[in-house]
């Protein structure tokens, strides 16, 4: 064991690793807790869909998807037009969620474990890790320190056996393994992947976790709790239940869809079937009567699946946005973002200030009352986007965000990095050095290429680029020999 690795762990102290389990010592934790005052500690529900698109629940513009709990709950929040994802695929931005660092620093830059790698390209893709590193210190450890229930629910997706979310900071686990997407959405089709077992022939996977996620809660209600709720849904495969997906067939027919809008039946049953989630949740808060003491966060991990990729694909559109999984463009990293926390945050809110999943941890430990660096983070590149959750025009101390995507995705992705400025977004090319300069505020479909008309601001924008790459030792894609041996 490395000397980093021991000095992460002694802060645990005696918290138990024990996944579905919680040890007399936090129970005593939990007791101090409360007697200190847990009304300035809420409880955090962070719920994150996979694969879900920017433009997929009602109150961010569908028409033919059905939200009405999440309706219900942005109508009793503040929703985050512009918040983005560390990374247009999954694993790098669960990573970032879970340490506050840019995926690029994490040397986490693409899924685990994909390696497409064309032969067109003059690039191979960048080398990468194969797991969330276990001296990297999670949001879980610092909640779980402060005297927090952690838990777990569904997707983890951050490495193999060792590097769980049990050996991450977690007290409780339903489900997070290595695995990224399910074999099956119904039991008992989808065996062991994830690990966890159906109650009965035929139920549905979101139905199960959502159980999961009421057991966690039920079991903690009387001590501040940090529950990491992440479904698999809408992920491939695209299967939905048989009734839900009849009634959008049904929508379908009555009133055929202009082309390019969304007009997926199976797909729009598994979003409604997250909602339906999203439902059960809130009232399971509202039954335990801890509903006004718990912050609920509801997020994407990258765009919604805009192309072919397995049966019944694509998934979703994403328009206005250009784009979707897999890509620098907004629909790829663009996500929706609904914060609820009662009596914090004004009903019926809209916050227009870029936000990205790296700035989660920062916020909870924030609103948890303690800091990363007193569990021995550091390094980290996320902001306390809190100052928001009061004044939807408050500042930020950011000048930039940025995006480091040394990969060929799944989906026709190039390698790639961006960086966005005030309303300025710029798109660098790895394999050749072309370059998109866009002014979103204008232009939110990215449709105008403006690098040649701004060259100034362009080459301004790639100089910062390429300096925060330096500054978080960005690994970038090494050539291609093949490549160059056709070009002699």
């Amino acid at each position: 064991m490395t000397s980093g690795l021991m000095a992460r762990r002694s802060f645990l102290g005696c918290v138990g690793a024990g996944a579905l389990a919680l040890t007399g010592c936090t129970t005593r934790s939990a007791e101090r807790t409360s007697r200190a005052g847990e009304k300035w500690r809420p409880n955090i529900v962070f719920v994150l869909a996979d694969d879900l698109g920017y433009a997929d629940l009602g109150c961010f513009g569908s028409t033919f998807y059905e939200t009405p709990n999440l309706d219900r709950l942005a109508a009793s929040a503040t929703r985050f037009t512009q918040a983005y994802a560390a990374c247009p695929v999954c694993s790098p931005t669960r990573a970032s969620i879970m340490t506050g660092k840019y995926p690029a620093r994490l040397k986490l830059t693409d899924f685990l474990k994909g390696n497409r790698s064309p032969k067109d390209s003059p690039l191979l893709p960048a080398p990468y890790a194969d797991e969330l590193a276990l001296d990297e210190v999670t949001v879980a450890e610092i909640l779980r320190q402060a005297g927090y229930a952690t838990g777990h629910v569904g997707k983890w997706h951050l490495g193999g056996k060792g590097f769980w979310p049990e050996d991450q900071g977690f007290d409780f686990n339903a489900g997070g393994c290595a695995s990224g997407m399910p074999k099956s959405y119904f039991w008992p089709d989808w065996g062991n992947n994830p690990p966890i077992k159906g109650r009965f022939e035929g139920q549905y996977l979101a139905d199960r976790l959502t159980e999961e996620a009421y057991r966690f809660i039920e079991m903690n209600k009387d001590r501040p709790f940090y529950l990491n709720f992440c479904h698999h849904s809408v992920h491939i495969p695209i299967e939905a239940k048989a009734d839900k997906t009849a009634k959008y067939e049904a929508k379908l027919k009555a009133h055929p869809p202009k082309p390019g809008r969304q007009n997926n039946a199976r797909y729009a049953a598994m979003v409604e079937s997250v909602d339906d989630s999203i439902g059960r949740l809130v009232e399971t808060l509202r039954s335990c009567g801890i509903e006004d003491r718990t912050a609920v966060f509801f997020f994407s991990d990258n765009g919604g699946l805009s192309v072919e990729e397995g049966k019944f694909t694509p998934a979703t559109t994403n328009a206005p946005l250009r784009d979707g999984k897999g890509y620098l463009h907004e629909g790829g990293i663009r996500e929706p973002l609904i914060v609820s926390w009662p009596g914090v945050l004004k009903p019926g809110g809209v916050c227009t200030t870029p936000v990205c999943s790296i700035d989660f941890l920062p916020t909870f430990c924030t609103m948890a009352d303690v800091t990363p660096e007193s569990a021995g983070a550091h390094d980290i590149d996320g902001l306390d986007i809190s100052p928001l959750f009061r004044n939807v025009r408050a500042s930020l101390p950011r000048d930039a965000l940025y995006w480091h995507y040394p990969h060929f995705s799944n989906q026709g992705g190039r390698p790639g990095g961006a960086v966005r400025a005030g309303d300025w977004k710029l798109i660098e090319n790895y394999e050749f050095g072309d370059l998109e300069l866009y002014n979103l505020a204008n232009d939110i479909g990215e449709s105008r290429n403006l690098a040649k008309s701004e060259p100034a601001r362009a080459e301004k924008m790639r100089a910062m680029l390429k300096a925060w790459r330096n500054r978080v030792g960005a690994t970038m894609p090494p050539p291609n020999p093949e490549y160059m041996k056709s070009k002699t």
